[in-house]
């Protein structure tokens, strides 16, 4: 009896100290992320700016920006929903915590469940996933080029919730493809990133659309679908998304989450 005492004391503590060793790495890179980037509020959208766009282009940031709005510096949000650890595993619910960094891109993301915790994060130019079993032992830390491209991938999709990162630029181009859609190439550290973007006839962005590193199955289409826009902090943002696969053999969802708060220049933790 003495021994089970101690060893679920022994577990315990592994525990405790895991979760606290964790806690302050994440603390620590949140801090890094928000040190790389700086401010850019003192640029300002105008309407003017989206003379020469796609259509479909103006008709959205003319429905989700007013004149005068400020570019987003630093975001942080939280959210829940579901996530599935894998293609062929069951739905579980996930709480998830995120920074994100506009001038120079960046973003750390912390997804916690009743038995793992997921980093995902874009972080000094290098994308990188790890996972830790009860917040202590690290199943997974996947990293390189491809983790790269699909990191920062991540980083430009999620610009709808900071939308003055969508604004064209020298790095961010728009080109029309039809009434209700249009491409968006992003070029930045060696990596030319697209996505074809969906608009619906009110101008919200729907879906997002992309070719992302899928770990051994090589170069697939990935897809964000995009809901439920309200507004937030003055921007109109969709605040539901749905992040799936689309193989050969059919659409292959893995991510449900729903926005819970969003704040805008705020370079601090929650």
């Amino acid at each position: 009896m003495a021994i089970l005492l101690y060893i679920f004391l022994i577990i315990a503590i592994c525990f405790v100290l895991g979760r606290t060793i964790l806690s302050f790495q994440f603390k620590r890179d949140v801090k890094l992320l928000f040190a790389q980037s700086r401010i850019i509020s003192d640029k300002q959208f105008h309407p003017e700016q989206l003379t020469g766009l796609p259509e479909p282009v103006q008709r959205y940031f003319n429905l989700i920006l007013k004149n005068g709005q400020p570019y987003i510096s630093y975001v942080r949000m939280t959210h829940d929903g579901q996530f599935k650890t894998g293609i062929d595993k069951a739905w579980v619910n996930i709480e998830g915590e995120q920074y994100a960094t506009t001038e120079r891109p960046g973003f750390i993301w912390k997804g916690t469940t009743s038995m793992f915790t997921a980093r995902d994060m874009y972080l000094s130019h290098k994308g990188r996933l790890v996972v830790s079993l009860f917040s202590v032992f690290n199943i997974l830390d996947a990293h390189g080029e491809n983790y790269n491209q699909g990191e920062l991938l991540r980083w430009l999709g999620e610009s709808v919730l900071y939308p003055t990162n969508l604004l064209q630029s020298e790095k961010l181009v728009w080109s029309s493809i039809s009434s209700n859609s249009a491409r968006l190439t992003f070029n930045y550290n060696g990596l030319s990133l697209f996505f074809v973007v969906t608009f619906n006839d009110v101008g919200e962005i729907i879906q997002l659309e992309t070719k992302r590193y899928m770990d051994k199955k090589g170069l697939q289409t990935w897809v964000i679908k995009l809901a439920e826009y309200e507004n937030k902090n003055g921007i109109l943002i969709p605040t539901k998304f749905e992040v799936l696969w689309r193989l050969k053999e059919g659409d292959l969802s893995y991510a449900r989450f729903k926005l819970k708060e969003i704040e805008y220049d705020k370079s601090e933790i929650f």
